[in-house]
């Protein structure tokens, strides 16, 4: 054989096996999927539940209108900070001043005439004393003269004049005890009078200061919606009255944030949190929670459950006071905050992305058993997801997992969570530390099924393969 035929018929072969190779390693490429991974490492881990409200003091109180008239002296201006018993504010008082004028003087004249009752009625008892020892020396008289006359001793004028002198010191002494009833029934009466005028004068002399308005603690004036010159009015059965102003004691400030329905029940009084105010970035405060609402508030009316008298799906918040324990100074009511409040802390936990977790069904399972090694499964039917009846048999129940890396295979794992962080999530049961776990993508983790070979590329994934 020609040396030219040789040469063809080796490069011929060395192009079929080529050929082959190709077509071997193009083969095998279609069952290899290419996919991120990430390490079961230890790690300190922390659940946050972030929820979003406002600046409020603990302590204020909004000073309404407590009688009807006109301002005529604001003593403070908004963001004052005023100390307790200072005065605040002054609404006109002429006639108010008139009554408790009027009423002191009714008061004074109700005493006098009390006194003088009291003055006649100690005369009346004086009086009295005097009838009754007229009466008991004329009634002697009398029994004398009864023995002298019966022995003749004394003349019948006499006697009858004796006998007169006692009848008239009896009626004395009926006289005598009906004056001092009187006396007693005037000062009864003139004690009343008293106390009738200092009753009214304690109603006009509270209607006066009730024009006068100190401030009832401490704080700093935070709202001042009314001017000198106008006019005011008290509330009336639903009508709300004026409000003059707002004061806040600012010495204990709280974050009042809304937590979601599902987050709420993670959340208790004591747990730490972190404060963040919109008006002054870059910085974080503490505080710890220390009040929880116990009434769900629809967040699209802000109206609370209680308060509606039908039934609403609509999604719902609780209030959360958290107080803050190193505000800064000059802090002010109604600041727009977001708390991030710490539910739970592990140390050393294992823990993985929590993009890694997916979900299959039971019935899936145990079919990737029985066809092993491929690599796409349809996206799970509407029958598949159907909702799990608890009976760990069911087909359809829900089993939550990772895929680990085994022999550059994938392999579902099941496993038992804990606690959530923000990017990570505990590791209970499953998985041992440094195992590689798929982290992505999105598509290939909904799509994956146990047994199927990988390739790892943890570079950045592709735009496409973080869609859908």
């Amino acid at each position: 054989m020609k040396p030219w035929k040789k040469i063809a018929i080796g490069a011929g072969a060395v192009v079929l096996l080529a050929i082959i190779v190709g077509i071997t390693v193009h083969q095998s490429g279609k069952n290899v999927v290419t996919v991120q991974t990430g390490k079961v490492q230890r790690q300190d881990l922390s659940s946050v539940v972030s929820a979003s409200g406002e600046i409020k003091p603990k302590t204020y109180v909004n000073i309404g209108a407590n009688a009807y008239g006109k301002i005529t002296h604001l003593y403070v201006k908004e963001g004052d900070h005023v100390k307790k018993g200072q005065l605040l504010a002054q609404l006109e008082n002429v006639q108010s001043t008139a009554d408790v004028s009027a009423n002191q003087a009714s008061v004074q004249a109700a005493e006098t005439d009390a006194i003088a009752a009291e003055a006649a009625l100690n005369t009346s008892d004086a009086d009295l004393l005097r009838a009754q020892a007229d009466y008991a020396r004329n009634k002697l008289d009398w029994g004398r003269a009864q023995n002298l006359f019966k022995d003749g001793l004394i003349s019948k004028s006499d006697f009858d004049s004796r006998q007169n002198a006692w009848a008239t010191a009896d009626s004395g002494l009926v006289q005598a005890k009906d004056r001092v009833a009187q006396a007693k029934a005037q000062k009864d009466s003139a004690d009343r009078h008293v106390a009738q005028a200092r009753a009214n004068l304690t109603r006009v002399a509270d209607v006066l200061l009730k024009t006068t308005y100190a401030a009832p603690y401490d704080g700093v004036i935070t709202s001042l919606p009314v001017r000198e010159g106008e006019s005011v009015v008290i509330g009336i059965q639903n009508a709300l009255g004026s409000i003059l102003m707002t004061l806040a004691d600012m010495s204990v400030i709280t974050a009042e944030v809304k937590v979601d329905e599902t987050d709420i029940v993670n959340v208790h009084l004591g747990q730490p949190a972190e404060v963040s105010i919109d008006a002054i970035p870059k910085k974080v405060f503490h505080g710890t929670v220390s009040e929880i609402g116990d009434n769900a508030i629809v967040r699209s009316t802000g109206v609370a459950t209680s308060q509606q008298t039908t039934a609403s799906e609509e999604a719902k918040d609780f209030k959360v006071v958290v107080t803050v324990t190193d505000p800064p100074q000059d802090l002010r009511p109604g600041l727009s905050t977001t708390a991030k409040i710490t539910t739970a802390s592990r140390s050393s936990v294992l823990a993985i992305p929590i993009q890694a977790l997916s979900v299959r069904t039971t019935a899936q399972l145990e079919q990737e058993k029985s066809t092993p090694g491929s690599v796409h499964a349809a996206a799970p039917s509407p029958k598949e997801t159907a909702p799990r009846n608890g009976n760990s048999k069911d087909p359809k129940q829900d089993v939550q997992g990772v895929f680990v890396i085994r022999n550059k295979k994938a392999e579902f794992v099941p496993i038992t969570t804990g606690i959530t962080g923000t990017s990570d999530i505990e590791v209970l049961d499953g998985l041992k530390d440094g195992d590689e776990v798929i982290t992505g993508s999105y598509k290939v983790l909904r799509t994956l099924r146990s047994g199927s070979s990988v390739k790892i590329d943890n570079s950045v994934p592709k735009k496409e393969d973080e869609s859908s």
